[in-house]
């Protein structure tokens, strides 16, 4: 199997091309071995296996699984490391040039990426159209929330040794929220799995750990469902500037400084989308 190895602010991915002859059965091995390609001891070591097929009704889809073998619906950091590997190696038919829109479909639905090239004529960041953030709380999903379809925000979440004040957004994926005042010195790797497998969460929940330093500027700590703490999350940064906005806490468009990286986040006020631009970086090609 050849694969690619990509980065978007240090969440890292295998990338499987699986368009040409013989895709179909390379997509169900690299599914069926997920998590034995994503081991950073015996395989080639990830955050998600990621599969670049051929679309439905747009030239490319996107599928990704994690580190337990489970499928993503979407992924922020990947999808931009999605949009470097087809613009970078000639992929994007004639009428999705660089500069343009590319679209890809995703367990989210259709996201369009247009992709900014650098000074050596490859992709050096690219800006994505999220869509609308889903904040009905049977649609994230999660059983929080006591008025019907209005939106979670600080609502309680009773752990075994605290309670939390959570906000709950979906991205095509389900996040939780929470406002912390120490984000570095917080137990992320006690808390988190708590919060993914709380029974609020019926299709688990990735968790944002979130220091606000202004209206314009959050830090960020992540643990994604799935995976584990992780050194960036492209969808949990656009669920923590919508929980901004919604605690009152931030303007629409704010800088996030993740751990392995900076991602630029705009709420949209014009059409109530969520706009994500940061790099994608290629690290190395192989075999296994």
């Amino acid at each position: 199997m050849h694969f690619t190895k990509m980065h978007g602010i240090g969440n890292d991915f295998i990338m499987v091309n699986c368009l040409g002859e013989g895709g179909p059965a390379l997509a169900r091995e690299a599914q069926q071995r997920a998590a034995f390609l994503n081991d950073r001891k015996f395989g080639v070591g990830g955050d998600g296996v990621i599969l670049i097929l051929p679309g439905r009704d747009a030239p490319f889809q996107m599928r990704m699984f994690n580190p337990d073998g489970s499928e993503a619906e979407m992924c922020g950091n990947g999808i931009r490391c999605f949009a470097k590997y087809v613009v970078d190696r000639g992929l994007v038919p004639s009428n999705g040039r660089p500069g343009g829109d590319v679209p890809v479909e995703t367990g989210a639905g259709l996201l369009r990426l247009r992709p900014h090239l650098g000074p050596d004529g490859k992709v050096a960041t690219i800006r994505v159209d999220m869509g609308a953030p889903v904040l009905t709380p049977a649609d994230i999903p999660t059983t929080l929330g006591e008025d019907g379809d209005a939106p979670v925000v600080s609502q309680p979440l009773r752990l075994a040794d605290r309670t939390l004040a959570v906000t709950c957004v979906s991205m095509g994926n389900p996040h939780a929220v929470v406002f912390v005042d120490d984000v570095k010195a917080y137990p992320v790797a006690a808390i988190g799995p708590q919060v993914e497998y709380h029974p609020a969460f019926p299709r688990r929940t990735n968790t944002e750990f979130i220091r606000v330093r202004s209206a314009g500027e959050m830090d960020f700590r992540v643990w994604e469902r799935g995976a584990g703490e992780t050194l960036a999350c492209g969808t949990g940064a656009c669920a923590a500037a919508v929980a901004g906005v919604l605690n009152g806490r931030t303007e629409r468009r704010v800088l996030i400084h993740l751990s392995g990286g900076d991602l630029d986040i705009e709420w949209s006020e014009a059409d109530g989308h969520v706009y994500m631009t940061g790099p994608a970086a290629d690290v190395f090609e192989g075999d296994i």
